[in-house]
């Protein structure tokens, strides 16, 4: 019997998701930055800043990184500028429209030599093994098929004590948020998408696809299974993002 998985709250083939996923970023893709804006409140910049300061990448010598699922270049930008000249960053990301909003907007940047945009897949990099000193995927995990795959390839291209970072929608855990939160995702979120962008669905989807996330403590054992030390995870504004953590020891 061949193997399925969810695309939202509908059942698919696993080998069917990838295509469904690419379809929803191809439509969303050149308003992707605006509606993170309107659906968040802003917020997802103050996590994002949160994200780089774990992150930390060094001012004083070389530091290479990789963010995966990051076509736009949001982390990546604010990695750069918190590093030091000899930062530099690697936009990975399979859609290849994500990847073409990034590349217009870092060609107005100063510091576009040292951004580069490669289109890929997170569970197949390719990228050698420990090549590496930092990884961070942003709201991208909980859209790729086979989680499990992911996290060994991050585990892979990571140089000895290096960080693995994962920004990620999570489970609200505030009593009375979590209804709001709930009936907020479920009429605000598509409908506003459907304004801005003129199609809801792609907006129901991710909805959906935050739901069917494992839960913080399960995502710390896949991380853990993947080999990562010290896995960890950090609630958010009530649970309604986490960051999790592992290190290639």
């Amino acid at each position: 019997m061949d193997q399925d998985t969810h695309f939202g709250d509908r059942r698919v083939a696993l080998d069917a998701k990838q295509g469904l996923v690419d379809d929803v970023f191809h439509k969303v893709a050149d308003r992707y930055d605006l509606m993170n804006d309107l659906m968040s409140g802003g917020l997802h910049r103050v996590w994002k800043d949160i994200l780089v300061a774990k992150v930390a990448p060094p001012r004083t010598r070389p530091y290479k990184h990789l963010d995966v699922a990051g076509g736009t270049g949001d982390v990546a930008f604010r990695i750069a500028r918190a590093g030091g000249s000899g930062t530099t960053v690697t936009v990975s990301d399979i859609n290849a429209d994500m990847l073409r909003v990034g590349e217009a907007r870092a060609r107005k940047r100063r510091d576009y030599g040292r951004l580069d945009f490669v289109e890929a897949n997170a569970e197949s990099l390719p990228f050698a093994d420990a090549s590496y000193d930092g990884y961070t995927i942003a709201f991208g995990i909980r859209n790729v098929p086979r989680i499990g795959w992911a996290l060994k390839e991050a585990y892979r291209v990571l140089a000895r004590g290096s960080r693995f970072l994962c920004l990620e929608f999570s489970h609200v855990d505030a009593p009375g948020l979590d209804r709001l939160y709930a009936a907020y995702s479920d009429n605000v979120i598509p409908a506003l998408g459907r304004a801005v962008t003129g199609d809801g669905a792609p907006y129901r989807y991710l909805v959906e696809s935050i739901r069917q996330f494992p839960t913080p403590d399960r995502f710390v054992d896949m991380i853990a299974s993947a080999g990562f030390a010290r896995a960890s995870c950090e609630r958010l504004t009530g649970g309604i993002v986490a960051i999790h953590s592992g290190w290639k020891l």
